[in-house]
């Protein structure tokens, strides 16, 4: 069990996650070790033993607060409008996930591990982040576009939610990536998240 009030417990908790988010900016999820991370915190290194087993647990906290902050967005659509049409409801939703790379970005990598390398506690805190986005963009479809049914916003979800596994590797594409392309010829149209995420949205909401 882990020693300490709970505002140190939470605080090193919070510093590990941040730790990994600033790594993981300018480093790849294989380049990252327990030492990097070590490397950036206050405390000693075996001290995040004490939090997490192991590097796909801190990836893990990581992912559950990027869907906890993508759910702020979310609520606040929610909350603060009393109508939208399906252009502008679109464009909210495309908008915060514009704001949100680090959440794009994770979930593209290789989720079988991370939650393979995890344990069940974690995986299930993780869980509850997830299904809550879930919960609010099917909130966000009853509220806004009441014109569809049950089995309508099901689809929705069943395709957006898969959707965005695959926006980072289209909006995020690196020089060599652009210049193997070209070497290639392939004609291809490089967009921004916005972009991608509306023109999605625009047609699942048949506008």
């Amino acid at each position: 069990m882990v020693k300490g009030t709970p505002e140190l417990i939470a605080g090193r908790r919070e510093e590990i996650i941040g730790a990994c988010e600033r790594l993981y900016q300018t480093m790849s999820f294989k380049e990252i070790t327990l030492k990097e991370i070590g490397n950036e915190v206050s405390f000693s290194r075996p001290t995040i033993y004490n939090y997490f087993h192991t590097k796909e647990e801190i990836f893990l906290a990581l992912f559950e607060r990027e869907y906890k902050r993508w759910n702020e967005e979310l609520s606040a659509i929610l909350g603060n409008h009393e109508s939208l049409s399906a252009s502008a409801l679109a464009d909210l939703i495309a908008g915060s996930l514009a704001r949100r790379p680090q959440l794009l970005k994770l979930l593209a990598m290789n989720n079988y591990d991370m939650e393979a390398e995890s344990r069940p506690e974690l995986l299930a805190s993780f869980k509850t982040a997830y299904g809550r986005s879930l919960e609010l963009v099917r909130s966000l479809l009853e509220k806004f576009c009441p014109e569809m049914s049950g089995e309508d916003i099901r689809g929705f979800i069943y395709v957006f939610f898969p959707f965005m596994f695959g926006i980072y590797p289209y909006a995020a594409v690196t020089d060599k990536q652009k210049e193997a392309m070209k070497t290639a010829g392939v004609d291809f149209f490089y967009q921004t998240v916005y972009g991608i995420t509306n023109r999605c949205l625009i047609r699942l909401l048949g506008e």
